[in-house]
């Protein structure tokens, strides 16, 4: 594995959701949505994660958003593009766009809906990792793509493409992790990308997470992190408390569709848009939310 920083791809990355208004992605709300992360303590942002909805943005628009993340961190923060894609030819053109764009490093989700082999998945990530100078990560989240990576597999390829520096985990699956890390050895960059698995997966030796309540509450999921690396695990305790409901209201729907709820009510979003298939929260599913925004202290003063 190539050498890095040894802060870099630690700690808090949030994947920040795409804002939309009136059917077209709304840059100046993003970059205000970047530099939020930026001054209230995350350590990296994440663009177009599944929480940024990638697969309803054209290649032109998930390009752009990468572009106005590079121009807003402005070096402050580093920032993760995600450049996978069902698509071979696409995930290349994402990949070569995001490092011409100044990114510091590419996401690349398993292929989903294709379903590859193992030995697919080992040639293609080396292939996509051969055509990029940047650091890459695997994206393993078999309940979207349809496809899991083995351990066997993420040690293959990390045996033929140096540049493979870690994964995003979202699989509830610890033992994973471990075994990984004894693979691939602790500087291998493991994020956590199952919210309410932050914790322990941060204790069993993760590098970070990629948690989509970093939207809402940026300053809290960075501190989780500073307390697990500090070895507060009292406080690291605490915060994962004072986290949980937030982090399991993300799925009471089809995420982003419960968190773009939450930031349109905290004035994060202009509105609580997506794009479909995905339809905005029913009544019922705004009430639940509601609720946990009352009882995480964000809605105090606040009116429907």
């Amino acid at each position: 594995m190539i050498a890095l920083d040894p802060d870099f791809l630690r700690g808090s990355y949030t994947p920040i959701v795409t804002p939309y208004r009136n059917g077209a992605v709304d840059l100046d709300t993003f970059a205000a949505l970047v530099d939020r992360q930026i001054t209230s303590g995350g350590h990296g942002v994440l663009v177009t994660g599944t929480t940024g909805e990638p697969s309803s943005l054209t290649i032109d628009e998930r390009n752009e958003l990468v572009r106005v993340a590079v121009a807003t961190a402005a070096h402050r923060r580093p920032v993760v593009a995600a450049t996978g894609s069902q698509s071979y030819a696409d995930t290349l053109t994402l990949t070569r766009s995001a490092e011409k764009a100044g990114a510091d490093a590419v996401l690349v989700v398993t292929p989903y809906y294709i379903k590859p082999s193992q030995h697919g998945l080992v040639e293609y990530f080396v292939a996509v990792g051969q055509q990029t100078k940047l650091p890459l990560l695997i994206y393993h989240i078999p309940g979207r793509a349809a496809v899991s990576v083995t351990v066997d597999t993420v040690a293959t390829i990390a045996d033929r493409l140096p540049s493979l520096v870690g994964m995003k985990h979202a699989v509830n699956d610890l033992e994973f992790v471990t075994e990984v890390l004894v693979r691939c050895g602790r500087d291998f960059r493991v994020f956590c990308g199952l919210e309410a698995l932050s914790l322990p997966m941060l204790a069993v030796g993760a590098a970070g997470v990629m948690n989509a309540v970093g939207n809402l509450a940026p300053d809290r999921v960075a501190a989780l992190c500073h307390a697990v690396a500090a070895g507060h695990l009292v406080e690291a305790r605490r915060l994962h408390d004072e986290l949980f409901e937030l982090n399991q209201a993300i799925f009471f729907d089809t995420n982003p569709i419960p968190l773009k709820y939450m930031m349109a009510r905290l004035g994060l979003l202009p509105a609580p848009e997506v794009r479909l298939p995905l339809v905005e929260a029913s009544r019922a599913v705004q009430d639940r939310l509601d609720e946990v925004l009352r009882r995480a202290g964000f809605l105090a003063t606040a009116a429907r």
